[in-house]
């Protein structure tokens, strides 16, 4: 009789266990055990090679991240009209203790002052900058194309089937791979767009460096990343538009409404939690970038595509400071998490 009691649902307790018992050991080994050595070592000065020479930092780290510095930038009627860079170090030559462990990051003019500003760690706070410019562009590019292409094949005609199949193809393809064949799309001199380009419009055509113009790069990736990602944001957006009941449309349909209006009073109220959720995630994945970067660019030109999380495996692995890229990630961690609730909070708001 007491056995009869160690029952879940319609299973035994031994029989979840065994069942949910491999997957848990791994998710533990592989993601639960991770995070809490990232969390232990974002406090320390471990190094990949050095594990033998830790010290406790305390919060070391994670000021090294933002901490900056703000300072006049001398008078052109003072000093030979220069770069902002060169002033700066022409002002740390001059006060090389003041300026310790700090780097140019930019200049800004306020109220018809000239202030240069500095950082111990300029490539981060660019990696945030460059992370939110590639989230502006992709996600309304992404999840765009992938409504277009839903509504699209939500049609009745010949060849849908297989249509889907020609949008989805591209998810399923490595990004390793997809990168690789844009790096060659993209090449500057011997690149299929620059060539189309001079097939177009002569041979004095512009030749745009796609991936070494700090202005384009980002451009050319976000691109490339709505193309390969839309298929799956597609499929999600068609299951919600199937999950439309016909008879709001046949009912509009009578009472006069044209195509707009229904599109209008139907179908984007109809598909409002699927547009959270299709938001949301793909705000989460363009937040994660790093193949694409990693392979295309190495987060130049002049760091005009390093990201977050390219720059903290750069950190990582690359330069051996664990320590500080674990306390990158955590924060990284923490602030996808604050901002998707932020963002699920706000478009909840607004659909409502």
């Amino acid at each position: 009789m007491a056995s009869d009691t160690q029952h879940f649902g319609h299973a035994r307790w031994g029989e979840v266990a065994t069942l949910l018992g491999p997957a848990m050991l791994l998710f533990a080994g592989f993601v639960v055990l991770p995070f809490i050595m990232a969390v232990c070592f974002s406090f320390t000065n471990v190094k990949l090679l050095q594990a033998d020479k830790v010290e406790w930092v305390g919060l070391d780290n994670y000021a090294r991240m933002f901490s900056f510095k703000l300072v006049d930038a001398p008078s052109e009627a003072d000093v030979q009209p220069l770069n902002p860079s060169r002033q700066w170090r022409q002002l740390k030559r001059a006060e090389p203790a003041a300026f310790e462990g700090f780097q140019y990051l930019t200049d800004i003019r306020l109220a018809g002052s000239h202030y240069l500003i500095g950082a111990r760690d300029p490539q981060f706070l660019r990696s945030i900058a460059n992370t939110f410019l590639f989230a502006l562009l992709v996600v309304p590019l992404q999840c765009g194309l992938a409504f277009a292409m839903a509504l699209w094949v939500n049609q009745k005609f010949r060849g849908r089937v297989g249509l889907r199949t020609v949008f989805f193809s591209p998810v399923v393809t490595s990004m390793v791979v997809v990168s690789a064949i844009w790096g060659l799309i993209l090449h500057t001199d011997a690149g299929l767009l620059n060539q189309v380009l001079r097939a177009l419009f002569g041979e004095d055509a512009a030749q745009p460096d796609w991936l070494g113009d700090p202005r384009l790069a980002m451009l050319s990736i976000a691109i490339m990343s709505a193309w390969q990602g839309a298929g799956f944001q597609m499929l999600i957006f068609l299951s919600g538009l199937q999950g439309i009941s016909n008879d709001q449309y046949e009912a509009a349909s009578v009472m006069g409404a044209n195509a707009w209006q229904k599109f209008i009073y139907i179908t984007l109220p109809g598909l409002r939690r699927t547009l959270v959720f299709v938001m949301l995630s793909t705000t989460i994945m363009a937040f994660g970038l790093f193949t694409q970067v990693d392979v295309l660019t190495g987060g130049g030109p002049r760091d005009s595509t390093s990201t977050i999380i390219f720059h903290a495996v750069r950190v990582g692995f690359r330069e051996q400071d664990i320590a500080y890229g674990s306390a990158m990630t955590l924060f990284f961690f923490l602030f996808v998490l604050l901002f998707s609730f932020g963002q699920k909070k706000v478009m909840e708001r607004l659909g409502s």
